[in-house]
């Protein structure tokens, strides 16, 4: 049965850390602008909706020239709120989840089917790699993995910004996604391999793994999936 399940991209931020002058869900891997490889992984579902704010009428356009039934969501305040507020004004009206993705973020295609078949809430993470990650803390019980806090300080997985939750409890906030869900800890762990693109050399690493087939240094085995999450 399929997940009754609306798909939330926040597209709205101004990308300033990246100095390319273009909102990230623009920039161009291999060709490619960012939103549109997260559209082509999300083609089966139905309810897909855009947080639009800096350079909204070109994402807008980008969206529209790749598929015609996304529903666009303005946050006006996109320069003073996080992507917590863009889920926020998304939310309403959404399915019984909601699955929160950042339109700065690569995410492996094997790994993206892994997070469309799932039916249950999780919180996605993955090896640490960014410059100040947001780290999860995380223990096991019953032979799955659950996160059960957010740090700065400490944690074995980095916080990617992926994540599905329960509708209701998406509707209200103005900071970041993860300040949404802290008050609904533990959640369970899903393991998730992607690039976010903050930097410059974010951007160098995310296309040489595209160009590499998406697996590290040209191969995929020093990636081990060590969370439990079904």
């Amino acid at each position: 049965m399929a997940v009754s399940r609306t798909v939330i991209i926040s597209c709205a931020g101004m990308g300033n850390r990246l100095g390319l002058g273009t909102t990230k869900a623009l920039v161009e891997i291999d060709g490619k602008p960012l939103i549109v490889r997260h559209l082509e992984m999300l083609e089966e579902e139905r309810d897909i909706r855009v947080v639009v704010g800096y350079q909204a009428e070109r994402v807008i356009e980008v969206v529209r020239k790749y598929r015609n039934d996304i529903l666009f969501v303005f946050n006006h305040d996109y320069r003073t709120t996080g992507t917590g507020a863009s889920v926020a004004l998304a939310a309403k009206f959404a399915n019984e989840f909601i699955l929160s993705l950042d339109g700065d973020l690569l995410v492996h295609p094997d790994d993206m089917k892994r997070i469309l078949a799932c039916d249950h809430e999780f919180i996605g993470g993955g090896a640490p790699e960014t410059d100040e990650p947001w780290m999860l803390e995380t223990y096991e019980e019953g032979g799955k993995e659950f996160v059960s806090a957010f740090s700065r300080n400490s944690g074995t997985y980095e916080w990617n910004g992926i994540t599905q939750m329960k509708s209701q409890k998406m509707i209200s906030g103005t900071g970041h996604v993860f300040q949404l869900i802290e008050p609904y800890l533990p959640v369970a762990f899903m393991n998730l391999r992607t690039k976010e693109i903050d930097t410059v050399n974010d951007y160098e690493r995310a296309v040489r793994w595209v160009k590499n087939g998406f697996c590290q240094n040209g191969n995929d085995t020093d990636i081990v999936l060590r969370g439990k999450f079904m």
